[in-house]
């Protein structure tokens, strides 16, 4: 079978419209071999539970409390223990184990998003644009690294070796571009569960307040500081954007067809969000920024023609 009709095949085989967390990743790995697929989803299980174990918290008692957080940041070193094949204390345990052992995770991609989630505990929000983006490195770079290290595994007789490029420095700038467009796109609804990703020092340049970024979340008009702001961080994702290109066109050849399409995917489907912000005149609405399965379908075929 072509290429070409491989890809159609795996396409017609995705169901976009039961794809509702984290669609992109899910969509984009579905054109991986069925292996690669499932160290995916067990290292993302892994991160999610971390995220979520956090995030939920915060979005029920609006922060953390002092006396929480001890008993949070024991249970984050309690899910890095996983990471020790000898602690088999659960079919899990073992199958994250063998996971980053099979596939050569990098350990660092876990510790990283490990410390990312450690801030959120200790933090409330950021103080400064630097300190987002320092975050940034465990929260979505060491995420992203995994699967550029998955889609770059080089495979001999069984065994996987690692890819022929620098996985954190490929990953970066998709990661970085992707989490700007990722906090526009979902400022209503993190509000909203009382999370906040928008530097302290930016709101500041722009006469925002926390208080203000809330009730604009709840239906308040949008200011003309607010959309300057946003202005600002559309910017910063395009900045990124640019860096993005340049990197895929370094490190495409390198790879296998259906992992080269898995990250041509991803990224044109954070493009999609990209394309429909308008810091001008849009209301930064979820119905508004959040593409259908439809057009999302439309859009992976779309990259798929181009083979």
């Amino acid at each position: 079978m072509k290429t070409r009709d491989q890809f159609t095949a795996l396409f017609e085989s995705i169901d976009f419209e039961k794809i509702i967390d984290h669609p992109n990743i899910l969509i984009a790995a579905n054109f991986w071999d069925n292996e690669r697929y499932c160290a995916a989803r067990t290292c993302y299980r892994f991160m999610r539970a971390l995220d979520d174990l956090i995030d939920n918290h915060k979005a029920a008692h609006q922060g953390i409390s002092m006396d929480d957080r001890e008993s949070f940041t024991s249970e984050i070193r309690h899910w890095m223990g996983m990471l020790d094949r000898q602690m088999n204390k659960s079919p899990f345990n073992n199958e994250l184990g063998y996971t980053v052992e099979r596939f050569r995770i990098p350990l660092w991609s876990l510790e990283y998003f490990a410390e990312s989630m450690l801030y959120d505990v200790i933090h409330d929000g950021f103080a400064t644009l630097d300190d987002f983006i320092e975050y940034s490195i465990g929260a979505s770079v060491a995420p992203a690294s995994i699967f550029v290290h998955l889609a770059g595994l080089q495979e001999h007789d069984g065994v996987y070796l690692d890819p022929p490029f620098d996985v954190r420095r490929t990953a970066e700038p998709c990661a970085m571009f992707s989490y700007f467009v990722h906090i526009i796109r979902d400022f209503r609804k993190d509000q909203l569960n009382n999370l906040s990703y928008f530097a302290d020092d930016v709101m500041t340049r722009h006469g925002l307040t926390r208080t203000a970024m809330s009730e604009m979340a709840h239906g308040a008009p949008l200011t003309p500081g607010f959309r300057a702001m946003m202005r600002e961080y559309l910017d910063i994702a395009d900045c990124y954007r640019a860096d993005t290109l340049i990197i895929m066109d370094e490190i495409c050849p390198k790879m296998e067809p259906r992992y080269r399409l898995s990250l041509e995917i991803i990224f044109e489907l954070y493009m999609m969000v990209f394309e429909r912000i308008d810091p001008e005149r849009g209301t930064f609405s979820t119905e508004e920024l959040n593409p259908t399965p439809d057009e999302t379908r439309e859009r992976v075929w779309r990259v798929i023609s181009r083979k």
